[in-house]
C-alpha cells in the first residue's frame, strides 16, 4: 500500500502566537494547525503550560528554520515568590519548605543577581522534558523517582528587577537557549537564604520576534470565522525574518542554479565567515548557507517553494 497522502494546505511562514496559561505548546500548535488547515507545522521550543507569551509557530517550509529560532536568545518577565520552595519549582507543585524572608531592596537584589550573570551552569529540574534513557524526566518525577542530572551551561545576559513587594519581586530576564527560569529563581532563593519558587512567567521575545506582534488563539478563531484563510494568511511573517540579523547573500541566476544542486559557489562581496541568508536572482528567499574556509557559499538548508 502507498503512503497515505497528507491532508491540508501548503502554508509557508511563521505565525507569532500569544499562548495562554494552562495550554501546552503542542495543544496550541495543533489548534492553530487546524484553524489554518496547514499540512505541516511545528513550534520552536515548548513553553511550559504555567507560562504564557510568545510562541513562534513555523508552517510548511518554515519548519526547516525552526532550529535556528530554538537556538536564539529569549526574554521573559516573571514573578519570584520568596520564602517557600515547591516540588516543581513553580506554583503547580506542593510546598516542601518555608522560611522567613529577609528584608531586601533593589540594591540588595542587584547584588544577588550579579552572582548569576554571564556564563553559569544549571542542573535541569526533574519536572522538565529532558530525556534520560529515552524517558522524559517529568514522567519519572510523577512516579516519585529522582535521578542525577548533569549540569548544563547557559548564559544570562540581563537580569533586572521590575517591581518589589514584601515577599516577592517581578523580574525581566534575557538569556540563552536552554535556560530554566524555575531553576534560576530557586537558586536566587537559595542565595537569599529563604528559598523561592516561580509564580508567573511570560515570554516576551524570541530572537528577533516580540510579543507585541503576536495573536491570541481567540483572536485567530475570530479571524478564521470572519475572514477565512485569506485573513489568517495575512498574519504570516516571511520566513527570512526569523534570521534578519544574518547577512544576506544575493545570488545570480547562474549561482542560484548550482546552489539548488547543493553545490558551493563563489559570490562577490560575500561575508568571510558564518551563516548567511540566501536570495535567488529574483530576490526570493531560498534558504540558508554557510561560508566555507575557502570563501565559497555552501547551501545548508534550502526551501522547496516550487
Amino acid at each position: 500500500m502507498g503512503r497515505k497522502r497528507q491532508r491540508g494546505r501548503n502554508v509557508n511562514g511563521i505565525l507569532l502566537l500569544d499562548k495562554a496559561v494552562g495550554m501546552s505548546s503542542n495543544a496550541a500548535l495543533q489548534e492553530v494547525k487546524k484553524l489554518f488547515f496547514a499540512k505541516k507545522a511545528g513550534h520552536t521550543g515548548s513553553l511550559d503550560p504555567l507560562a504564557s507569551g510568545l510562541l513562534p509557530l513555523c508552517m510548511g517550509e518554515a519548519t526547516k528554520l525552526s532550529q535556528f529560532l530554538l537556538d536564539s536568545d529569549k526574554v521573559y518577565e516573571g514573578v519570584c515568590q520568596l520564602g517557600s520552595k515547591t516540588t516543581t519549582g513553580d506554583a503547580e507543585g506542593d510546598v516542601i519548605e518555608t522560611k522567613p524572608v529577609p528584608k531586601f531592596d533593589e540594591k540588595s537584589l542587584k547584588k544577588v543577581f550579579s552572582q548569576f550573570m554571564g556564563d553559569i551552569e544549571q542542573i535541569p529540574p526533574m519536572h522538565s522534558a529532558i530525556k534520560q534513557n529515552g524517558q522524559p524526566l517529568y514522567k519519572l518525577a510523577h512516579q516519585g523517582i529522582e535521578v542525577e542530572r548533569e549540569p548544563r551551561p547557559v548564559h544570562i545576559y540581563e537580569l533586572d528587577c521590575l517591581e518589589i513587594h514584601e515577599a516577592s519581586f517581578k523580574f525581566r530576564l534575557r538569556c540563552s537557549k536552554g535556560t530554566y527560569v524555575r531553576t534560576l529563581v530557586e537558586d536566587i532563593g537559595e542565595a537569599m537564604g529563604c528559598g523561592a519558587h516561580l509564580t508567573d512567567l511570560r515570554r516576551t521575545q524570541v530572537g528577533p520576534f516580540a510579543l507585541e506582534a503576536a495573536t491570541t488563539p481567540e483572536e485567530l478563531a475570530h479571524i478564521a470565522a470572519d475572514e477565512g484563510y485569506e485573513g489568517l494568511d495575512k498574519l504570516m511573517i516571511p520566513m527570512d525574518k526569523a534570521l534578519e540579523n544574518w547577512p544576506a547573500v544575493h545570488l545570480t541566476e547562474n549561482s542560484t542554479y548550482y546552489v539548488k544542486q547543493g553545490q558551493p559557489v563563489q559570490v562577490a562581496k560575500a561575508p568571510t565567515s558564518g551563516w548567511v541568508r540566501l536570495f535567488a536572482n529574483n530576490d526570493h528567499f531560498i534558504g540558508v548557507g554557510q561560508i566555507m574556509d575557502d570563501g565559497r557559499v555552501a547551501p545548508k538548508r534550502l526551501l522547496n517553494l516550487g
